[in-house]
């Protein structure tokens, strides 16, 4: 609001003065040019452990820094200046254009000294008045737990410093999360494939499943069909600055044997017959009801 009136005071040759309740920028003196660095950008590799707890990190990180024998200046000493010829010190110079309403006049940052007002009359002898250097810092920052992979995380002031001094750029530390080898992750929660051989499943019996933490044992009853998901809760990982945590889902699959002895193929033969074997119309309903979501999941893919 204070550029627009700011224009309208150019277009009327300044006199806006009424305006004054918006900061009275309409005749006003321009704002002081800051300099600013570049930003770095840096990725960062993370675990489902870093991810569940939160982890500190380290790392040398090659920056341009503030000469310390100009002071980030690039002017011998600190103090080697003279005042810019081009806009006298003002940081900025003045247009004025005729036009079919007037003269109109504009402000634009002065190309000679950057906006700064001064220019360097003697050169830093370090730094060739440049005002900075290449150095090799040690950054440490903390990643919070619940981040995920693509995030950015950033850290003011611990970028690039500028030329001739200023702000300093940020760094921006994008999250790459390292895949596990055994469990998936799903948003907060995460999925466990678990393949049971057909005796266990039928008799029930224990199961071994991995969690972030270590590993945990499972209780499976008998009768455990292939795609039940069973559940462990707060065995997920944390919700970015919360206290809610994900699950872990341990989904069932039943190994059927391919290569069988022939007494093997005896002995489940002599099963057939068996009422227990054969499942019924409505237990066959029942355990493709408890199948639905994964069956609506390819049909989504697809």
């Amino acid at each position: 609001m204070e550029d627009i009136f700011a224009h309208f005071g150019d277009i009327f040759g300044g006199g806006m003065g009424d305006f004054g309740g918006f900061g009275g920028a309409a005749g006003g003196s321009p704002r002081q040019h800051v300099n600013k660095g570049t930003d770095l950008r840096i990725t960062v590799k993370v675990t489902l452990k870093d991810i569940l707890n939160g982890v500190d990190k380290k790392l040398k990180i090659p920056k341009l820094v503030a000469d310390p024998h100009c002071k980030g200046t690039g002017a011998k000493d600190g103090t080697a200046f003279k005042t810019c010829p081009r806009c006298h010190g003002t940081g900025y110079i003045t247009t004025v254009r005729q036009t079919f309403m007037g003269a109109m006049q504009s402000q634009s940052v002065c190309p000679e000294c950057n906006g700064e007002g001064k220019i360097i009359s003697e050169q830093c002898e370090h730094c060739h008045g440049s005002g900075v250097e290449k150095k090799e810092e040690i950054v440490s920052f903390h990643i919070p737990a619940g981040v995920s992979d693509g995030m950015t995380l950033t850290m003011r002031g611990q970028g690039n410093a500028p030329r001739h001094g200023g702000v300093n750029g940020d760094l921006l530390i994008r999250i790459q999360e390292e895949k596990d080898s055994e469990l998936i992750r799903d948003e907060n929660d995460l999925i466990y494939n678990l393949m049971l051989d057909f005796p266990t499943a039928a008799l029930g019996g224990s199961a071994e499943v991995p969690t972030i933490e270590g590993r945990a044992r499972l209780k499976i009853a008998p009768g455990t069909q292939p795609g039940k998901v069973l559940r462990l809760r707060g065995k997920g990982l944390p919700q970015m600055n919360s206290n809610v945590k994900g699950d872990l889902l341990v989904n069932v699959m039943v190994y059927v044997p391919e290569n069988l002895s022939d007494a093997e193929k005896a002995a489940i033969e002599s099963l057939k017959d068996s009422s227990n074997i054969t499942p019924s119309e409505s237990t066959s309903k029942r355990i493709f009801s408890r199948l639905r979501h994964i069956f609506n999941k390819e049909s989504r893919e697809e």
